[in-house]
């Protein structure tokens, strides 16, 4: 999606449209989580400082973030791209692969659909994606970035040798600005000066990631695009605008991802027997924690118990991320014991409700108020 939080809040505010526009806390610490492409004109962009953002751009305006709101914008697009494919495989709130083999006769060539797509977001949504379409993950994810805003990139097989020599080295999933700094030291500023380098050389560089690098650069990527069915964990997380300091807050973000890894797991018949919570500081120091849970399962009940238990155990501090993620997952409905547990029929039964209406009017119509 473009400048998806951002574009949300000029949908809602008529009076911001077509103005430069960033969302995060204006405060001391604040922190971008979206710009507008008014404001990146000016050289706004998400993680900078909102300090940074006014100087740059003397008449931003600057609103409050609405996670809730997003989230309910990202579960109707999602609905749109499961009209596409069975194997969507999520990112992020805004951005998914969709594996569109054997969807031909269907949806029609890959690339009316990735159309198809664009379309059915600008009219049930009234936003814009742009959407890549390629032979493998990283040249879709490269693709999908060329075109910004409204774009639609294709990447056929024979267009490798052409399209990608000339970009930065950058444009390799994963090399950062360090990596990207210490290859252009080594005179390798392009895509195409990484494919001209002595393999020695650049192990010299990128150590044990330099033949994975090599296979990107030229266009080689075996990774499958992974449905919530075939994945290994399910998970939410989210970064924060700024530090938060309240437990109460992060708790219910974290009771809120607890009910959408629930519903995913419900969705597609999947129950799991482990769960794990990763929390980031203000100091960007990265915890993870992993509990058993008591049975295989899907119920939320059951899943924010344990998810609660191990945030209770941590001595808090302010936070500036926090997911969790369900883990050791099988198919069913988990084993059944010799008696009938009322009170987790109970449960059950409260979630098939919840996700009946989530269903129908869409999803976090219904939540929980927290315990």
């Amino acid at each position: 999606m473009d400048a998806f939080f951002a574009s949300i809040e000029q949908l809602d505010n008529p009076q911001l449209r077509g103005r430069p526009v960033v969302v995060g806390y204006d405060g001391p610490r604040g922190v971008v989580a979206a710009a507008s492409y008014e404001a990146r004109k000016f050289g706004c962009h998400s993680a900078q400082p909102i300090a940074v953002a006014k100087r740059l751009c003397p008449d931003l305006l600057i609103v409050d973030v609405r996670m809730e709101r997003y989230r309910e914008v990202s579960g109707r697009m999602f609905e749109i791209l499961d009209r596409f494919s069975p194997v969507v495989e999520p990112l992020s709130v805004d951005e998914a692969f969709l594996d569109l083999s054997g969807t031909e006769r269907l949806q029609g060539p890959a690339d009316l659909a990735a159309r198809r797509i664009k379309e059915l977001i600008q009219s049930e949504l009234s936003l814009t994606a742009s959407v890549g379409v390629a032979p493998n993950k990283f040249l879709a994810k490269l693709a999908s970035d060329m075109e910004k805003p409204d774009g639609l990139t294709v990447i056929r097989a024979e267009d490798v040798s052409r399209v990608l020599p000339p970009l930065p080295v950058s444009r390799l999933w994963g090399i950062g600005r360090v990596t990207e700094a210490r290859l252009e030291a080594a005179g390798i500023r392009t895509i195409g000066d990484l494919l001209r380098t002595p393999a020695q050389f650049l192990e010299r560089h990128l150590g044990a990631e330099a033949e994975h690098y090599m296979r990107l650069a030229s266009g080689i990527d075996a990774r499958a695009v992974t449905s919530d069915r075939e994945a290994k964990s399910i998970g939410h997380e989210q970064t924060f605008a700024v530090n938060v300091s309240d437990p109460e807050v992060v708790r219910k973000v974290l009771m809120d991802q607890v009910e959408l890894v629930a519903a995913r797991l419900r969705r597609h018949g999947i129950v799991a027997r482990g769960l794990s919570l990763k929390i980031r500081y203000g100091q960007f120091e990265t915890i993870t924690r992993s509990t058993t849970l008591s049975s295989d399962t899907h119920v939320t009940a059951e899943i924010w118990q344990a998810a609660r238990a191990i945030f209770d155990a941590w001595t808090f501090q302010p936070v500036r991320l926090i997911g969790v993620s369900a883990e050791r997952l099988s198919a069913g409905e988990g084993q059944l014991g010799l008696f009938t547990d009322p009170g987790r029929e109970k449960q059950k039964k409260l979630d098939a409700v919840a996700d009946r209406i989530n269903d129908k009017f869409g999803k976090r119509s219904i939540r929980r108020g927290g315990s």
